[in-house]
């Protein structure tokens, strides 16, 4: 998401930094390009015109053009001003009464129904909280029965609604259920429309009434764009929103929703989601975002993902077995197990500064199979000791998995690079590696 917006910007201060001696010209001509990646990426006009004469007004002064280091003063500036743009702090869900209600709000096709089991899954693996799923949309065929698998997927409780045939009666009859067996959350999958209208409005208002919820959420898919925004900005106008959920931010989106909802509705975007799987959701950091947008990387999150793909038990006998033993390819296969988690690589990839250098490397899942493979094709003293792979065992390891002897090479190389840096950092923990590089 807002990959070809992050090039372009970094672009723009590559050139700054070029500059030895910033001057107006410089910074008009820098702006200038700034405004262009905005309106490329969709984003709103009316964004775009204030969020450049708010970095323009604030980069002309006196205090950043005699400065030492400009260009870092405007980069400084550019990301608060970014920061700003898509929210400012990051707000957490709230959860009023017991139970809670949370109301998923949107049109037809943005993903409201995978994000409320989506949601569900967060609360109860996040926040330690008990989460009860009702489907209240009565008008999409398979709309229950859809929640309904989403929910056993989840191991979240789905409440059954097939004896209702109003949402009303199921909001009520939802609020009974969590009561009754103790649900702290109640979380409600309303019914969308293909376009915002008075029946719709209708509905979700008198569901209000019912729910008196502590968070209304809207649901706008982000590769939609201004779309996305037009979305809010019609729902915000009918309903008291607490935030906006963005979906499909890990598509190849131009962005301008993510960019433009807070500002034209005064909505934050309060989470997102970054992929298919369940767990693919996350609260909405804006510093972080703004912070991936200029490629300076997120390392908060990278840590946070790094340390949550770790087992502490699996981490700590391997770190033991280093010490005595040393890194071997049997090592690297459990290690290529725990990387192939939902293309977990990736994710962590894009998070670190300067990700766009890595952008043409291969990290995807097949590889890692592949890779999984060779090394189930060696025999044990082979995977003990890489040392004695010659030509010929080279040969049949990659008749063996079915790949080339290329292949069997890269991987070896691969597997050479990664023993020294875990002898450079003494380490088979993650965490500890990342503290090793002062990160």
């Amino acid at each position: 998401m807002l990959e070809a917006i992050s090039d372009r910007l970094q672009k723009v201060f590559r050139t700054l930094r070029g500059e030895g001696h910033l001057t107006e010209k410089h910074m008009d001509e820098a702006l200038a390009e700034i405004r262009r990646a905005l309106l490329s990426a969709d984003v709103a006009l009316v964004v775009v015109k204030e969020f450049v004469e708010r970095v323009r007004e604030r980069s002309l002064g006196k205090e950043v053009l005699a400065s030492l280091s400009p260009a870092q003063q405007v980069v400084k500036i550019v990301h608060e001003e970014l920061t700003r743009l898509l929210g400012g702090e990051q707000k957490p869900l709230r959860f009023k009464g017991f139970p809670a209600p949370i109301m998923l709000v949107g049109l037809q096709g943005t993903g409201k129904t995978t994000t409320a089991a989506k949601l569900g899954l967060f609360i109860k693996s996040k926040l330690g909280k008990h989460v009860l799923l009702a489907p209240a949309d009565t008008q999409r065929p398979a709309a229950r029965e859809q929640l309904e698998q989403l929910g056993r997927q989840a191991g979240l409780p789905v409440l059954d609604t097939h004896a209702y045939g109003k949402p009303t009666e199921i909001a009520k009859a939802a609020l009974i259920e969590a009561r009754r067996k103790g649900y702290e959350v109640v979380l409600l999958d309303t019914a969308g429309r293909l376009h915002v209208d008075d029946t719709l409005m209708a509905e979700i208002a008198e569901l209000q009434q019912i729910l008196n919820p502590s968070e209304i959420l809207l649901v706008a898919d982000a590769m939609t764009g201004q779309d996305a925004v037009r979305q809010a900005e019609a729902f915000s106008a009918r309903l008291p929103l607490t935030g906006v959920i963005l979906t499909k931010l890990d598509g190849d989106a131009r962005g301008g929703a993510a960019l433009s909802v807070v500002s034209v509705t005064g909505k934050a975007v309060r989470m997102a989601g970054i992929g298919e799987r369940l767990e693919d959701l996350e609260l909405f950091h804006p510093d972080r975002m703004a912070s991936r947008i200029l490629g300076m990387g997120d390392m908060l999150t990278f840590i946070e993902k790094a340390q949550a793909a770790v087992d502490e038990k699996t981490a700590a006998a391997l770190e033991k077995k280093l010490k005595k033993e040393g890194f071997d390819l049997e090592d690297l296969r459990d290690q290529l197990k725990q990387m192939r988690g939902g293309g977990l690589l990736g994710q962590l990839v894009d998070l670190l500064p300067g990700a766009r250098a890595l952008k043409n490397v291969n990290v995807d899942d097949r590889k890692l199979g592949r890779f999984e493979a060779i090394i189930a094709s060696m025999t044990t003293q082979e995977r003990r000791r890489p040392d004695v792979i010659n030509g010929s065992r080279r040969k049949r390891i990659a008749r063996g998995a079915g790949t080339t002897v290329e292949e069997v090479n890269r991987l070896l190389r691969q597997y050479a690079e990664m023993k020294k840096m875990l002898r450079r950092f003494g380490s088979a923990d993650p965490r500890r590696v990342l503290k090793g590089m002062g990160l």
